[in-house]
């Protein structure tokens, strides 16, 4: 992460060229959804566009705020320690409220949808509404303990490897649904949904049954919640979709994509 001494990420300032460039990503890729949901016969604003952030400073990322997005997720912990409190401030001053300590009206939350390890989680539970990327139970005890620790409540997803690649974390699909109803039951975490990514194929039937699948994982675990909780259980988001396969996710029933390049353009690091 040499970016992080390249690149001052609390930085405020953004020019009007650039501010205008990431406005006409958000724009172009709220167009896309919607089109997306009508194409594949879904509810229009049934999909949550999610801002990737990951190298992008503050002034970035509130040129993303200002022009419609409310939902930001970080990948790497040390970056939402870097740009939290900051970005907080800086939405303040737009009537926005960002993180763990914003108002009900306004709250735009901020995901980790990057890997966590357990000595980063103090750090992260504070400034973040919820963590993206639980890969199984053990991960999910540990930031149970420590939310309890710091009277906090957390959301959190698990994140499933659907397409097997040994280069992606995530829990296995065939585990999947035990782990997700073992977590629900852990104290002072919500379980929300389920995270993955898609295959790195430019295949829209593999790309799509992996999506499938993970559907068809939160449709079976969120049917056995609300039989144990009288049918009372809260819908469970399906995390998935990028820039490249965010059209597939939505046909597959996604309703949260998580978009970086496409709003922000090319990272200048990686």
């Amino acid at each position: 992460m040499a970016y992080m001494t390249q690149k001052d990420l609390a930085n405020t300032e953004v020019d009007c060229v650039r501010a205008r460039q990431i406005a006409d990503g958000v724009h172009s890729v709220q167009d896309a959804i919607a089109q997306a949901e009508s194409h594949y016969g879904r509810k229009p604003e049934s999909v949550t566009l999610l801002a990737a952030t990951k190298t992008r400073d503050v002034g970035e990322i509130m040129a993303a705020l200002k022009a419609g997005v409310r939902v930001i997720g970080e990948n790497r912990p040390q970056e939402i320690v870097a740009k939290a409190e900051i970005l907080r401030k800086e939405a303040a001053r737009e009537n926005l409220s960002v993180g763990v300590n914003g108002s009900i009206n306004s709250e735009i939350p901020l995901y980790l949808i990057g890997q966590l390890q357990s000595n980063k989680i103090n750090k992260v539970l504070p400034l973040a509404n919820g963590i993206q990327s639980v890969d199984g139970i053990e991960l999910a005890q540990k930031i149970s303990t420590r939310a309890q620790n710091l009277g906090l409540c957390t959301d959190v997803m698990l994140e499933v490897n659907v397409s097997g690649e040994v280069t992606k974390s995530g829990c296995a699909p065939e585990r999947a649904i035990d782990e997700a109803l073992a977590i629900s039951s852990l104290p002072s975490l919500n379980l929300c949904g389920f995270m993955t990514l898609g295959a790195r194929v430019n295949d829209e039937k593999i790309v799509r049954s992996g999506f499938a699948a993970l559907r068809e994982i939160r449709d079976c675990v969120s049917e056995q919640l609300a039989q144990d909780y009288d049918g009372n259980s809260a819908k469970l988001e399906l995390s998935m979709g990028m820039s490249g396969d965010f059209a597939w996710a939505i046909a597959e029933g996604s309703t949260m994509i998580r978009i970086g390049s496409a709003i922000f353009g090319p990272r200048a690091f990686v």
